[in-house]
């Protein structure tokens, strides 16, 4: 690792019409400040099961019913009183009277008594009088004549009632969230649906002329609508709804009706129009209608990125160039949606791997550099900030200090894997 001076901003940001950014905040305070502006989501809804898994419960919930609702075999074979069996042995069989055949949705008609037993499925209601079963593969039966060949105890191979589910019991925490393993708890106590807390709504904006919705003709000069894809996918892994409200056109009547509009919603993202050329009016925009709190982060890629405040709403403008948009979505706006949703913080997979090759780099910002491993060793897989394969290709990033201008390849790294 080769350390150099440390710049704030260099003289390109001067360049084609560009308005200076003259203050860049260090990442660190803009991703404080920007969890510092959202608060959970006290909304809450009822969400039918089928729905439910990733989402977080909003109250207690309590069974109602015993699982299961009675004993029950549980394993195929007879249901025996115990002590018929005690001297059972593969040489000297016990021999008992099969009553009747039980499968898992039956109940049993008859009593089980000394010298009697009743076949029984797994799952099976265990018949009034029996408190132990016999597995098949420990007897014989000939019509209704069972030889049983090993002895048992009380209650062996039985599911008790409330074994599972007592009645009264919580079977979900407030503040949880609901894996599949959850939903299948509510499942079982005969739960329809839950209520959980609302999922924060995010609108999405994307700002452009040149932009162009998937599956419509394009022509030089023009690009397809990478960042809407890109953030919505984001948006929904990170327990939000997106809510794509179109391209915008560069024009600050357009941009301000666009924004109240989104303002309808708990969060919103602007793609594009942060990067302070003479088009780039999003931050205008934000300034005309509330507070922007920051404008510009001290961060490649994404240094254009900004944060606003609009009638106590967070609006996050996030640049134009896909990976740029990508990676401060995942370092930025990924933990502010985690926390209105009441989710846990994204704990990421980090692994330490040797460099294939060496990195040079300019100095001045923190650096989030994607790259791909490849036998064991990361290899860098940016190309620039326009190019989406800069991520797409990429299996994570590693963070180079500000005031590092070379990675030596064999030097460990540590990668955090998307």
């Amino acid at each position: 690792m080769r350390r150099g001076p440390a710049h704030t901003h260099g003289p390109r940001e001067q360049a084609h019409g560009m308005r200076s950014l003259k203050t860049l905040i260090p990442f660190e305070d803009a991703r404080r400040m920007a969890l510092d502006l959202v608060r959970p989501i006290d909304r809450t809804e009822i969400v039918r099961l089928l729905d439910a898994s990733g989402r977080v419960a909003a109250e207690d919930v309590r069974s109602r019913i015993d699982v299961p609702l009675a004993d029950r075999a549980g394993m195929d074979g007879y249901a025996v009183v115990a002590r018929d069996t005690a001297h059972a042995t593969k040489s000297r069989p016990v021999v008992l009277r099969r009553l009747e055949v039980l499968h898992a949705d039956t109940i049993s008609r008859k009593r089980v008594t000394a010298g009697s037993c009743t076949e029984v499925a797994t799952g099976s209601t265990l018949p009034a009088g029996a408190n132990s079963v016999v597995r098949f593969e420990d007897t014989q039966r000939e019509g209704n004549v069972v030889k049983i060949f090993t002895a048992v105890r009380a209650r062996q191979h039985v599911v008790a009632r409330g074994a599972d589910i007592r009645r009264g019991s919580r079977v979900v925490r407030a503040g949880e969230r609901l894996t599949s393993a959850k939903v299948g708890a509510l499942a079982a106590i005969g739960a329809a649906g839950v209520r959980a807390y609302a999922q924060p709504r995010v609108s999405i904006l994307t700002t452009g002329d040149e932009i162009v919705p998937p599956g419509k003709p394009i022509r030089a000069g023009q690009a397809y609508d990478i960042n809407s894809n890109t953030i919505a996918s984001l948006v929904r892994a990170n327990g939000a709804v997106p809510v794509l409200l179109g391209r915008l056109s560069d024009r600050l009547p357009t941009l301000r009706a666009a924004l109240r509009r989104g303002l309808a919603n708990d969060f919103v993202v602007f793609s594009g129009g942060s990067s302070v050329g003479e088009r780039d009016i999003v931050v205008d925009v934000v300034k005309s209608l509330g507070d922007i709190l920051f404008h510009g982060v001290a961060v490649k890629p994404g240094k254009p990125t900004s944060l606003g405040r609009v009638v106590g709403k967070p609006v996050l403008g996030l640049p134009g160039y896909p990976t740029s948009c990508l990676i401060n979505g995942y370092l930025l706006l990924a933990p502010m949606l985690r926390r209105m949703a009441r989710l846990p913080a994204a704990q990421p997979q980090i692994v330490d791997v040797p460099l294939g090759k060496r990195i040079d780099r300019a100095t001045g910002r923190l650096e989030f550099h994607t790259v791909r491993i490849v036998d064991g060793q990361a290899f860098s897989a940016f190309k620039e900030s326009s190019a989406i394969t800069s991520m797409a290709h990429a299996d994570g990033y590693i963070e180079i200090p500000a005031d590092v201008e070379r990675l030596e390849a064999g030097e460990t790294v540590r990668v955090t894997l998307f």
